[in-house]
């Protein structure tokens, strides 16, 4: 199942094709067993989709990246399956869902991936494809929501503290949903506005990385358990 048109007015076709002739399909170092389509170059394709992108008002193309938290996430779940099999997943701004795939492969029982580009879920769609993954998407911003029909049992979220109000946003909701039950793991690379308290370390895993999108080659990435607020 996919979401057929975007409010922009932009197909999942349209989008597909756009992404598959913006990328090449390649697996990160990391992971192995997963083929998605990533940039070949950065500089190029950032300014290649940077107008197009700017004028339907639609975010820089993240889903063509690799990203160091949704790789750690993608890790954890593919070396300890037992964490997903047979169980609901949402993978929570998916980009090129790395993550979600994951899940698949691991055998949850279904996968959604979501974010709120629609060219992030067209790259999951045809990610998913390319490894023979069985994943839904849905295009929207669940934050502050309570999950769709068939709630998630686990909720996964790489790669979401970069900016301070969306990590502070996200985080609350994240704990929420943990206060109702739900397994949230939250793969974050370090980032400045990651959260220090109301987590707890699963996995501390060294991704490889790209130096032009990165500062780095190689940054130390953990898989944190988001915990329940604590009762008032």
């Amino acid at each position: 199942m996919t979401d057929d048109r975007h409010r922009s007015g932009l197909s999942a076709a349209d989008a597909e094709a756009f992404v598959a002739g913006a990328t090449l399909p390649s697996a990160p170092p990391l992971l192995p067993e997963i083929r998605l389509h990533l940039a070949s170059e950065v500089t190029p394709l950032w300014e290649a989709t940077e107008t197009r992108l700017a004028e339907a008002g639609l975010p820089p193309p993240f889903w063509a990246f690799a990203w160091a938290g949704g790789q750690a996430v993608a890790r954890l779940v593919l070396d300890r399956p037992e964490l997903v099999r047979g169980r609901r997943v949402m993978d929570f701004a998916t980009g090129g869902g790395v993550a979600a795939i994951a899940a698949a492969l691991a055998g949850a029982a279904r996968v959604d991936a979501v974010d709120i580009d629609p060219f992030a879920t067209a790259a999951a769609r045809l990610n998913a494809r390319i490894n023979g993954a069985e994943i839904t998407t849905l295009t929207e911003d669940l934050v502050g929501q309570l999950p769709p029909p068939g709630r998630p049992e686990i909720v996964m979220a790489g790669d979401v503290c970069y900016e301070k109000p969306m990590a502070e946003r996200v985080f609350a909701w994240l704990r929420a949903l943990a206060g109702d039950g739900v397994l949230v793991l939250l793969g974050d690379p370090a980032r400045a506005y990651a959260p220090r308290d109301g987590v707890e370390a699963l996995a501390v895993i060294d991704v490889p990385t790209v130096i032009e999108i990165e500062d780095k080659p190689q940054r130390r990435t953990t898989v944190w358990r988001v915990l329940p607020a604590p009762l008032a």
